[in-house]
């Protein structure tokens, strides 16, 4: 049994990180209603990359999480990983401690600017490089995912609960795939075609990808990174893999291995398959396989 820092109770812990959570919700939703107005925008985005934009929300939810944390959690021995200071500092990160926050306090930030609704914020607790507990926050929703490690459940802001619904027992050519809106490829769409999904979802957040697994609206997310190119890291994948394992999903590698964080580069390349059932998510990861290599899709 894996036992919390000493001094931290879980149950206080989950209590203070839903406090924080609505309030990350309030943040999020101003800057999302002064966004619809195409004047406020310059002074929202902070940095117009393509490929990764950052907004004042990112960075005003990274400030409040993070001082949170550490004024009501004084010495206990974790750190925070956060992907705006990874952005921001020169230093690097290098932890000694067997406790990490990894904190995505706007995951989706493209949908976020473009008023699709499909962002959220991603908190976990990891423990040996493994998700252990976790939050996936999607305010446009009014959904906060919470796992304490054993189970996985949704709370509403007005404290009304409700419990995953997960469809079990679909072979792969039934299932309903949910896909990125904004980080596709040439490569994961050839493998999408090849596989002839039910249905096919299109949308944003990984957060939002996994809850809508994880609340039975389908069945499948697929994470293809090209060689060379960029790919997700571990403050995009560390929560969502929390609230699906929890839930009774899973979340791993194309070879039915499960992630491993804490790389110096906080990568998670490759091709990462989650589904609804842990059952039968090794079979589907080698019947994917095995349309890759028998397709040429991808270098494996």
């Amino acid at each position: 049994m894996i036992e919390l820092p000493s001094g931290v109770d879980i149950s206080n812990l989950i209590d203070d990180i839903r406090i924080f959570s609505w309030q990350a919700a309030d943040i999020l939703l101003y800057y999302s209603k002064l966004l619809e107005s195409t004047d406020n925008k310059r002074n929202i985005v902070k940095s117009n990359n393509e490929d990764d934009p950052v907004t004042l929300a990112d960075l005003r939810v990274n400030e409040l999480i993070i001082n949170k944390i550490n004024e009501k959690y004084k010495n206990i021995n974790w750190d925070i990983l956060s992907e705006e200071n990874v952005k921001t500092s020169s230093k690097i990160f290098n932890t000694k401690t067997d406790w990490i926050w990894v904190l995505d306090p706007l995951d989706g930030t493209k949908d976020f600017i473009q008023g699709t609704g499909n962002y959220a914020m991603h908190l976990a607790l990891n423990f040996k490089q493994k998700p252990y507990i976790g939050f996936v926050l999607i305010p446009d929703k009014n959904q906060l995912w919470i796992t304490d490690g054993k189970k996985t459940w949704c709370e509403n802001r007005d404290g009304s609960k409700y419990q995953p619904i997960l469809l079990k027992n679909r072979n792969l050519h039934e299932m309903t795939l949910v896909t990125s809106k904004n980080h596709g490829n040439e490569t994961l769409r050839k493998l999408i075609q090849k596989i002839n999904f039910c249905k096919v979802q299109i949308m944003g957040s990984i957060g939002c990808k996994i809850a809508s697994i994880v609340q039975g609206e389908s069945d499948i997310y697929i994470s293809l990174s090209l060689p060379g190119k960029s790919s997700p890291k571990d403050w995009d994948f560390a929560a969502p893999d929390s609230i699906l394992r929890a839930a009774g999903g899973a979340i791993t590698n194309l070879d039915n291995q499960e992630l491993s964080y804490g790389k110096a580069s906080f990568e998670q390349g490759g091709i990462i398959v989650a589904t609804n059932d842990k059952k039968i998510h090794g079979s589907i990861c080698y019947e994917i396989k095995k349309i890759i290599q028998n397709n040429g899709i991808y270098p494996l």
